[in-house]
């Protein structure tokens, strides 16, 4: 399958891109690799292949939400650089 640059002006239009004439005769030959690749992947027997999202079997890796008892504030501000009341002090970032 062979895009022409009108086909590449509609995908830039619906994409709301401007490009030139030398940009459309690129990417029409870019997309058109693209799709000759997608053709050989369509070409493969993919019956007995289990579906996936990811590559790699993934799994959670967080603990459990457990509640725990609360912690010492004052030792937790004990820690802080600086701090204002019960609060840590930090530079302002916001101007």
């Amino acid at each position: 399958m062979s895009l022409g640059a009108e086909a590449v002006r509609k995908v830039a239009r619906l994409a709301r891109l401007k490009l030139s004439d030398a940009e459309l005769t690129r990417f029409a030959g870019q997309m058109d690799r693209v799709l000759e690749h997608m053709a050989d992947l369509a070409a493969l027997d993919t019956e007995k292949v289990q579906p996936t999202a990811h590559a790699l079997g993934l799994t959670n890796v967080l603990r459990p939400d457990v509640p725990a008892p609360e912690t010492d504030r004052e030792r937790i501000l004990a820690n802080a650089p600086e701090r204002e009341g019960p609060y840590v002090k930090v530079p302002k970032v916001i101007e």
